[in-house]
């Protein structure tokens, strides 16, 4: 429990290789996870390899993690494997919707959760990359996926170099409801936002992009409407483009 609570976005490892004992340990929790009617809809690509890594980096901005870590973890999606099983036994898959889509979507992230729990207990250090839905069609270009695959996340793993401050989340109370959703009333908000908009470091982001606040910082710098749909309109196109019909 305490490494689930006490986690650190780790973006800085020390030079000590990831042993393939390890590595397969921990990528069969991953297999071991639950997922829907156990089709298994997922794939892990493990990459070590710097000419690889190097082809990834302009899909993630040029983050130094992907460089510079032992190993890039890319989690799929993938229905390529269910379908091929089911054309050698004679039978229609029908995975080609958003419904089969959205399955091996929520089975690939309880799959790439289940790997990152069982590196922290191996005391290694993780860190989620968003980047991967950003641009989907440069990581498939690099990892010759097939139709059928798409990336969902990407995670870089190895022994931490860094200790950094564990970063703040909201009160638990923020998150939870009782038997239904209880909508949020202004002071909720005000309540449960008062601590990331009290941070210091928060409150000097807030000066250095010349904003009035927190939530400011978040919508009109970091995470933009005109970004989101930019970047909606890629992972849409990529997706058909691997054979899902939506």
């Amino acid at each position: 429990m305490s490494n689930l609570t006490n986690h650190k976005t780790i973006r800085k490892y020390s030079n000590r290789e990831v042993d393939n004992n390890t590595l397969n340990e921990i990528l069969y929790a991953g297999v071991r996870a639950s997922n829907t009617g156990n089709m298994q809809l997922y794939s892990i690509i493990a990459t070590r390899s710097d000419e690889i890594k190097a082809k990834l980096a302009p899909a993630h901005f040029n983050q130094p993690m992907i460089t510079k870590a032992p190993v890039v973890l890319t989690f799929c999606a993938d229905v390529n494997r269910y379908n091929k099983w089911c054309a050698l036994r004679n039978t229609d898959p029908g995975t080609d919707n958003l419904e089969s889509l959205t399955t091996a979507i929520v089975d690939t992230v309880i799959c790439a959760q289940n790997v990152c729990v069982a590196a922290e207990e191996k005391g290694l250090g993780i860190c989620y990359l968003g980047t991967t839905t950003y641009n989907p069609h440069m990581i498939i270009e690099a990892l010759n996926l097939p139709k059928g695959v798409m990336p969902i996340t990407t995670v870089t793993l190895g022994y931490p170099d860094e200790d950094p401050v564990r970063q703040l989340r909201l009160p638990l109370e923020a998150i939870t409801h009782n038997d239904t959703y209880c909508d949020y009333s202004d002071a909720n908000i005000n309540a449960y936002y008062s601590e990331e908009e009290n941070d210091s470091l928060n409150k000097k982001f807030v000066v250095e992009n010349k904003k009035q606040n927190l939530a400011q910082v978040f919508a009109e710098v970091r995470y933009t409407r005109q970004a989101s749909e930019a970047f909606g309109k890629i992972l849409l196109e990529t997706i058909q483009k691997q054979g899902f019909k939506l």
